[in-house]
């Protein structure tokens, strides 16, 4: 899902066609969104005073509600004047007398009054005798004084419905609940907007009944805190409840590896760097705390995890994947289900998952990507067993932890089981969700679009959704749709389609029931408001030593000549590559914004300042100009820059427009080494005897030209906050564990490389892993010492033996630890 594109209601929306140069004009004009600047109200002028209220007011039936004014002196201070404001109680819905006590009166602030003084003004409701759902008083506000803003509503909270009794079913309370419904009111529920397109006019939140809104990547409330991504929401959330049934809003994000877009949280490694651990309880432990940090600033719903195999590593997505087998996807995928799911999805710590993208879209074919993309969003070209084989099983998994909703991929399917030449866009693909996923594998939860992905279904229009493109998706089995500027012309359409008979009512009934089913069952209508319980813990200590032992699990040793690793606290380090001291650059994309950015992103440590930790001798020169005489050993970090999506694809388009590029195109995305990267290998290896390379990337790297010169070599992947787990690897702190989760390939000519190739022969295996001591299982013994045996410090490891140890760590994942056995026992028979 990419950045929001900053555009007003009502404004034409863009396809993913979009050429580059224009997708990233939009996509800065939305990071320009993402902190807007508070506006007052129409009129106002120096000197002049504002006396503003909450736009809405809950009460309970029979209670009184408490309308505040706030006032407020232009420039601060106090009131040089007094201002008098004339309040009445007017339209709604509630009938005067009846459900509430008529008023009028006055309101004063006297000269002198400090800005920011407030004010009560009292309503009385009148308890009915019966059930209701939601009633409104319109408080008129009017003063000669001062400026005043909106006019207040009291909402006279339903009650006595069965749809809001706690003690019933869920699927008693849907029923009632959807009894209740208007077709507008339930498409409203299938609606999401983004934050940035209803914040300037958020009444639009109540006159749709949206079901939902959401953050894309760099779209933050101007307070970007724990307290202000809280309050934003819950201004949201109260506008949602400012209609009669007062069905709550579900606000999702991308938590994709941390709540990327709050300054401040606790960044993980990305899937990639999961995926190295092979441990599916640190997975759970490390999502459990991102689902804790996310929660805490009053959003329930993830679009994580990315359940992708991914088959070909060109793609600018790779490091959303677990792995390119199936089987270590499933294992991760489904420990992070559980892990942001819980036990119980109304916990303060639980969020609701999305496994995406749904389907294959790890498996699409170099050349077929959508627009300027090589392979994003591009088409998979495959059988309809092979899809069954690789790209399924790790949504059976995800399934299989009660996974809440799953996101359609961007991509198409065209099956080579009767020829090549229709793809079938997957917002459109009717066989793999209502087939595959709901009837075939009874789905109960809901299916949300990608961004905009129903306006990429063909026949495409200047003016999308289309009519044609919302009906296919609708009856294809999408129940939620995301479109963050384009929903109100979604909204109407698709009522009318339902009015038409295009759509028919219990396919919307349908949907919508599962919507509010995650609704309840997150708890929302009794809790719709932040919990703030655990705000203390967003980026705490506690919270990053978690991150941090993910790191140090993550690091993959690949080479390890002349035990070079780990290092002793009293060497003479010297330092080097453009990777070690840039938090950006190992957070990766998603973090801060869509595409990340190299620099000071957010908080937390570099590698560099983790191997000053745990050496007292550092010498430290990006570019290695610096003399190296003295140093003990070297250790350069070298790898990629920030990138996501498409604009990640090798040979793609490059991405030039977040604020910290100042307008200049990032460099192109390679299987290789940057040639500056390389050059500070070179010399750093050539001159310093012991000679160490990390490499931090969302996928591998080829420097087979590179391995002879170099000691040790390590996988770091993208670690995110907490550099200071590679240096507890790089010092023996922790031992090395992490084990390859995609093949390395030996050129970035013909880098597509997957364990069961006919014609297998990376440069480390899948699986491949080496370790610096302590105990280890009686099948890791027997692997790490044909590891040992076979890896040539030139050339890698060979064929033969690269193919058995695949082989043999994949028997592993699927349980069959005595297969994996025999499999490493011919390999060292055959030595």
């Amino acid at each position: 899902m990419p950045l929001v594109p900053g555009r007003s209601r009502g404004s034409r929306g863009r396809t993913a066609r979009t050429v580059p140069a224009l997708l990233a004009a939009v996509a800065l004009a939305a990071t320009a969104q993402a902190v807007p600047v508070p506006v007052p109200a129409a009129g106002a002028a120096d000197g002049q005073v504002l006396v503003s209220a909450d736009p809405v007011v809950l009460v309970g039936d029979g209670g009184t509600a408490h309308v505040t004014l706030t006032v407020e002196a232009d420039g601060g201070g106090t009131l040089a004047a007094p201002v008098t404001v004339r309040w009445r109680t007017g339209s709604g819905t509630a009938t005067a007398d009846v459900d509430y006590t008529a008023g009028s009166g006055t309101v004063e602030f006297a000269a002198g009054t400090p800005s920011g003084a407030e004010r009560t003004i009292a309503i009385r409701t009148r308890a009915s005798a019966s059930g209701e759902t939601a009633e409104t008083v319109r408080v008129g506000l009017e003063s000669g004084d001062a400026e005043v803003s909106a006019d207040p509503t009291v909402v006279v909270r339903a009650h006595g419905l069965p749809y809001l009794d706690r003690r019933l079913p869920t699927e008693r309370r849907v029923a009632d609940l959807l009894g209740r419904m208007t077709t507008a009111e339930k498409v409203g529920q299938m609606t999401q907007a983004e934050r940035a397109n209803v914040a300037g006019d958020p009444a639009v939140v109540t006159e749709l009944g949206l079901g939902s809104i959401l953050s894309g990547g760099g779209s933050t409330p101007a307070d970007n805190t724990p307290e202000g991504w809280a309050d934003a929401i819950d201004g949201f959330q109260a506008r949602a409840l400012a209609t009669r049934l007062q069905i709550p809003l579900i606000y999702g994000v991308d938590s994709v590896h941390g709540h990327g877009n709050l300054a401040g949280a606790t960044i993980l490694p990305h899937n990639i760097g999961l995926g190295a651990t092979r441990d599916p309880l640190l997975v759970a432990r490390a999502e459990r705390m991102v689902a804790t940090e996310t929660r805490a600033t009053g959003i329930p719903w993830t679009f994580a995890p990315c359940l992708c195999v991914a088959r070909d590593d060109r793609w600018g997505r790779t490091y959303e994947s677990f792995g390119e087998h199936p089987a270590l996807a499933g294992v991760l995928g489904a420990a992070a289900v559980t892990g942001f799911q819980g036990r119980r999805l109304d916990g303060s710590r639980s969020v609701l998952a999305t496994a995406k993208h749904f389907v294959a879209d790890g498996d699409t074919a170099y050349g077929t990507g959508e627009g300027d993309y090589t392979i994003d969003q591009g088409v998979t070209q495959q059988s309809r067993r092979h899809v069954e084989a690789v790209d399924l099983p790790p949504y059976e998994a995800a399934l299989g932890a009660g996974v809440g909703s799953v996101m359609p991929s961007f991509s198409s399917v065209d099956w080579t089981d009767d020829g090549l030449g229709n793809p079938l866009k997957m917002h459109a693909h009717d066989e793999l969700i209502n087939g595959w996923l709901k009837d075939g594998h009874g789905f109960e939860g809901f299916v949300i679009s990608d961004y905009q992905g129903i306006h990429q279904i063909p026949p495409l229009a200047p003016d999308p959704p289309t009519t044609g493109q919302i009906v296919t998706s609708v009856n294809a089995g999408v129940d939620m749709f995301m479109e963050p500027s384009q929903f109100e012309r979604f909204h109407t359409r698709l009522v009318a389609a339902v009015q038409d008979g295009a759509v028919a009512e219990e396919r919307i009934d349908d949907a919508v029931s599962r919507i509010l089913t995650a609704k309840f069952e997150l708890g929302l209508f009794e809790e719709p408001f932040a919990d703030r319980s655990h705000a203390d813990e967003i980026g705490s200590a506690e919270h990053r030593a978690v991150a941090r032992q993910a790191v140090a699990a993550s690091q993959v040793l690949l080479k390890n000549a002349r035990h070079a690793l780990p290092l002793d606290h009293d060497a003479s380090i010297y330092v080097a590559g453009r990777n070690a001291d840039d938090l950006g650059n190992q957070a990766g994309g998603w973090t801060g914004t869509w595409q990340g950015f190299s620099g000071d992103v957010t908080e937390g440590t570099t590698i560099l300042e983790g191997i000053r930790a745990a050496a007292d001798d550092v010498t430290f020169s990006e570019d290695a100009s610096a003399p190296t005489a003295g140093a003990d050993v070297g250790v350069v970090v070298v790898g990629e820059t920030p990138y996501a999506e498409g604009f990640g694809d090798v040979g793609g388009p490059e991405w030039a427009w977040d604020p910290a590029d100042g307008g200049v195109p990032r460099e192109e995305k390679s299987m290789a080494l940057q040639p500056g990267d390389a050059e500070v290998v070179e010399k750093v290896c050539a001159e310093i005897r012991t000679c160490v390379v990390l490499v931090v990337s969302g996928r591998p790297q080829v420097l087979t030209d590179q391995l002879g010169s170099i000691d040790a070599l390590v996988a770091s992947w993208l670690p995110g906050t907490e550099g200071a787990g590679v240096a507890d690897v790089l010092f023996g702190e922790r031992r090395f564990t992490g084990r390859l989760p995609v093949s390395w390939p030996r050129s970035a000519d013909d880098p597509v490389v997957n364990v069961g190739d006919r014609d297998y022969d990376p440069l480390f295996p899948f699986g491949w892993g080496l370790s610096t001591g302590g105990r280890v299982a009686h099948l890791d013994e027997h692997r790490l010492a044909l590891q040992d045996a076979v890896l040539d410090p030139v050339d890698g490891v060979p064929a033969r033996e690269s193919r058995l140890l695949a082989r043999a760590d994949v028997a592993r994942l699927e349980g069959r630890a005595g297969l994996a056995l025999s499999i490493l026992g011919e390999a060292e028979g055959g030595r």
